[in-house]
């Protein structure tokens, strides 16, 4: 069963691994989106989306501090700050329960919520865009609260893996 498991994950992980021109178009759109707000894009920023990108599932940010160090000494302050400002403009995002970061599967639409679907089995992580607005104003109405940030986890099993039967 755990063999299955981990090529499932394997699958799952090498089908999430986007192509060369994907990854371009990303930068092109990390750039963009970082020049329109005024920030700066840097080389630490683009080596934390190209991890991202090409780790196809969840990624601690330690485990990266590994592939900065590749192309010289970081220190996980630096990944940190790099993981922080693609997670502010919508390019990743950071998954609480599991203390870790994906690459935004919506990389051009801007900033949103996303509602990430984890798989229990497999770590697959899957992105759709949660309609949160009348949520987040139905909470202000009714409390006063103002929301500064939103995760929306659901944890589960996924299509492939309950299609192995692996529920």
């Amino acid at each position: 069963m755990a063999r299955g498991v981990a090529q499932a994950s394997q699958r799952a992980n090498r089908d999430a691994v986007p192509s060369q021109t994907t990854f371009e178009e990303a930068v092109r759109n990390a750039k963009a989106r970082f020049k329109s707000a005024g920030i700066r894009w840097t080389s630490t920023r683009e080596r934390a989306l190209q991890l991202l990108l090409t780790a196809g599932a969840p990624v601690k940010a330690y485990d990266l501090l590994a592939g900065f160090n590749a192309d010289g000494p970081a220190t996980p302050p630096t990944v940190y700050r790099s993981l922080d400002a693609l997670v502010e403009m919508s390019l990743a995002h950071r998954i609480p329960s599991l203390n870790a970061y994906v690459a935004c599967q919506h990389q051009g639409s801007g900033r949103h919520t996303a509602m990430l679907l984890i798989c229990e089995l497999c770590r697959k992580v899957d992105e759709i865009v949660a309609p949160t607005q009348t949520i987040l104003q139905t909470v202000r109405a009714n409390s006063g609260f103002r929301a500064a940030a939103v995760v929306l986890e659901v944890h589960g099993c996924c299509e492939l893996c309950q299609r192995a039967g692996r529920e």
